[in-house]
């Protein structure tokens, strides 16, 4: 069996970016080859069974000569037409064998998500697919609402986290291990630099934090579409030395970061089930984050686009003594697993017990 990914690959290290990388390697260790076509503007050299087309001409030519069994299509945002398109030529044009896996945890309650009828052109297009794969209850149901058989649905998690090997080199950036040094304690985010994880909030909320910790900083690790324009809002906050633009890190350094932080901030208008969050608790850090209804246990749930609430949830954190703060070990692969034995079901080979 062969197996061809497409989706976004790290760097950075999004949370669909890292749960496409954990499947590409767990089926690889198991000797099973897996290519990945990267559908993003981050953009390398080929290498290593990994694309990077340039336009849809190239990502067309390269879905003809790549040879798999199965193509696994991941989407993480908006359904947007071309990814449709793109959904259509996967699902009905091609002869492989097709699984669609949909991360995106708001899209059921959009207003796109709450229209979903099966004589939708999306219904049309899920419905051509052999699986079809929701990270959360919401999106099978959504699924299902379009017009898709239950038995073609599969419910399966995030990945479960792996840490990064020791190292007794620090990973991080020279400008991230500076800015650890110099703040205490560190208020730290990961993601996208796009409007859906609302660090507008965080910028404003962490001037009042520094009242009560006047050596405070916040590290926003990740790029994105808003990167000019935060720059632009921090550039004019009376505390902008104390707030660091990191940009992309690699993984290695992210996670030491998590270790080192203060509080690990998720502060989203709509999410998933992020596998930062995850990675946080994991490794011991104190989260708080946005509710969204499917958050694991052990992170301090605020509402949304609520600086007050951010605010004191942020000092009764670090108020709280540091042994009170227990990880939440995440280093099951059943979810890994049921992702293999969805391939194998397909390609006629017996499920993986």
């Amino acid at each position: 069996m062969r197996v061809l990914q497409l989706g976004p690959y790290p760097p950075p290290h999004g949370g669909v970016q890292t749960n496409l990388l954990a499947i590409r390697q767990y089926l690889r260790r198991r000797g099973i080859p897996c290519a990945v076509i990267n559908l993003t503007r981050f953009r390398k050299p080929d290498g290593d069974d990994v694309y990077y087309p340039a336009n849809a001409l190239q990502l067309m030519g390269l879905l003809r000569r790549l040879r798999y069994d199965v193509l696994h299509l991941h989407i993480g945002g908006d359904l947007t037409p071309r990814l449709l398109g793109l959904g259509l030529i996967c699902s009905r044009i091609l002869g492989a064998k097709s699984v669609l896996t949909l991360h995106s945890g708001g899209y059921p309650s959009s207003p796109e998500g709450k229209s979903a009828r099966p004589a939708k052109l999306r219904g049309f297009v899920f419905r051509g697919f052999d699986r079809l794969i929701g990270v959360n209850p919401e999106i099978v149901d959504l699924f299902h609402r379009f017009g898709v058989s239950p038995d073609r649905t599969r419910l399966i998690g995030p990945h479960a986290f792996s840490a990064a090997p020791a190292s007794e080199t620090d990973p991080r950036p020279e400008a991230l291990r500076s800015f650890f040094d110099s703040h205490a304690p560190v208020l730290l985010t990961v993601g996208l630099l796009e409007p859906e994880y609302d660090l507008p909030l965080q910028i404003e909320v962490l001037g009042s934090i520094r009242e009560s910790y006047p050596h405070a900083g916040l590290a926003i690790v990740g790029a994105g579409s808003l990167e000019a324009e935060l720059a632009a809002l921090i550039g004019v906050k009376p505390y902008a030395e104390h707030i660091l633009l990191c940009g992309d890190v690699p993984h290695a350094g992210t996670l030491r970061a998590i270790e080192e932080c203060g509080v690990f901030l998720r502060t989203t208008l709509y999410d998933g089930d992020s596998i930062s969050v995850r990675e946080a608790l994991h490794l011991g850090a104190a989260v708080i984050a946005s509710e969204n209804g499917m958050r694991p246990p052990g992170v301090r749930l605020i509402p949304p686009a609520n600086p007050k609430a951010l605010r004191e949830a942020i000092i009764d954190t670090l108020a709280a003594p540091a042994s009170d703060r227990k990880p939440e070990p995440q280093t099951d692969e059943t979810n890994l697993q049921a992702v293999l034995d969805t391939y194998e079901s397909l390609v006629g080979q017996p499920e993986s017990k």
